[in-house]
C-alpha cells in the first residue's frame, strides 16, 4: 500500500495541520497507544512554532495538574485553533500567565479522520508509528482436577 496515498489530496498547510493536530489530540485520550499520539502532536506544535505557522500565546494554570500540584501548560495559537503542550524553561521565563483556562472558548469542529490526521503529521513530522507488539498468548485453559475426598493428587 502506498505510504502517500492518505494524505495525497492533504497539503500540508497551517489549516490541514492544525485540523489534524485538533484530530488526534481528541482522540488521543481514548486511543489504545496514547503516547505516540500525545508525542505526535508535541513534535507538531514544535515544528509549527519553530517554522514561524504557530505561537506560543501565554501560559495557563492546567485543568487536571498531576499529582494534586498547581501546573502550567502553554497555549499555542495555530490558524483557528489553540493547543495545549507541556511548557518549558524559557517559557517559564519569556511567556505571560494568562491565569486560569477559558471554559468557554472551544476550538472549532474539524472533519478529518485520524488515520489521515496521523499520515498528515506523520509526513510532516518524520515520524512513523512503531506497530503494538501483541501480548505474549495466554496458556491453554486447562480445567482443573478434582479428586475425592481423602485421595492425592500426587
Amino acid at each position: 500500500m502506498d505510504d502517500h496515498a492518505y494524505t495525497k489530496d492533504l497539503q500540508p498547510t497551517v489549516e490541514n495541520l492544525s485540523k489534524a493536530v485538533y484530530t488526534v489530540n481528541r482522540h488521543a485520550k481514548t486511543a489504545p497507544n496514547p503516547k505516540y499520539l500525545y508525542l505526535l502532536k508535541k513534535r507538531a506544535l514544535q515544528k509549527l512554532v519553530k517554522e514561524g505557522k504557530g505561537k506560543k500565546i501565554g501560559l495557563h494554570f492546567s485543568k487536571n495538574p498531576r499529582f494534586s500540584q498547581q501546573q502550567s501548560d502553554v497555549l499555542i495559537s495555530i490558524g483557528d485553533y489553540y493547543f495545549h503542550m507541556p511548557p518549558t524553561k524559557e517559557d517559564f521565563e519569556h511567556l505571560p500567565h494568562l491565569g486560569t483556562l477559558n471554559q468557554s472558548y472551544r476550538n472549532p469542529k474539524a472533519q478529518m479522520s485520524l488515520t489521515k490526521a496521523k499520515h498528515l503529521l506523520q509526513e510532516y513530522v518524520g515520524m512513523k508509528e512503531k506497530p503494538l507488539v501483541p501480548n505474549r498468548q495466554q496458556p491453554a485453559y486447562h480445567k482443573p482436577v478434582f479428586k475425592k475426598l481423602g485421595e492425592s493428587y500426587f
